[in-house]
């Protein structure tokens, strides 16, 4: 019986060991050029998923891509497999512009904060900030949301979100409409964006402890100058229509 108790220990133990888990990791890097008046710089404080190898490395995988994609410049993406390679590419771009264009009088800037938003039995959110300035009027500031299954570790797409997707974009339009003080009659009547004058549904949703918050980046259906568009629909109004939770 002893001998029965310490196996079903360790199995247990066994596991939570095998539970998925984050840490926080930050990577830091600035130019080695002389600075004129703030020396360029990238930052990122991200989460990494461990303890279950397949799982954790199909999201690390999936955030690290994303990072690629934010820090990109120009049309060309990096081609790092890994953090402290990537922030070096971002660097090596700034000093070859530099070096090409030394009367240019401005640094970049790159920063990226992370951390898992919300966490049930059927998602993993986790929220990417982001700020990015390479030259130009203003640097762009940003919210990308990556959703997971913790089961597989793959991404669920937007569209698999919802049970009645059409029905909960009628319902979110009536939502918007009322929280913006919009009118009956063309959506773009306040001076917002949205194509082809027709209400549309956010590309970046996000699991929040207080409900499901639609959530519009800069120039997706308003103007810099406008800033970003939210909505925050409790979950006792939205879960008749989402396919998880």
């Amino acid at each position: 019986m002893k001998k029965m108790g310490f196996l079903l220990m360790l199995l247990l133990l066994a596991s939570c060991n095998n539970e998925l888990s984050f840490e926080q990791k930050s990577f830091a890097q600035k130019s080695s050029l002389p600075c004129k008046s703030e020396c360029t710089q990238v930052s990122v404080n991200i989460p990494l998923a461990k303890d279950k190898p397949i799982v954790a490395d199909s999201i690390n995988k999936k955030v690290f891509s994303t990072m690629k994609e934010i820090l990109m410049v120009g049309e060309n993406q990096f081609t790092d497999t890994e953090y402290k390679g990537l922030l070096n590419s971002f660097i090596k771009a700034y000093d070859k512009m530099q070096t090409e264009n030394p009367t240019d009088e401005f640094n970049w800037e790159a920063k990226i904060t992370g951390k898992v938003l919300y966490q049930s039995d059927s998602i993993i959110n986790i929220e990417l900030k982001h700020y990015k300035f390479t030259g130009g009027a203003h640097g762009y500031s940003g919210r990308t949301s990556l959703i997971f299954d913790p089961e597989t570790g793959k991404s669920i797409p937007n569209e698999y979100l919802f049970k009645d997707r059409n029905g909960f974009k009628d319902f979110a339009e009536k939502k918007f409409r009322a929280a913006y003080k919009i009118p009956d009659g063309p959506i773009n009547s306040t001076n917002l964006m949205f194509e082809d004058e027709e209400f549309q549904l956010p590309q970046t949703y996000f699991f929040t402890e207080k409900g499901l918050l639609l959530f519009y980046n800069v120039y997706e259906i308003a103007s810099y100058a406008d800033g970003p568009k939210e909505l925050l629909i409790p979950y006792k109004e939205a879960n008749p229509y989402l396919a998880v939770k």
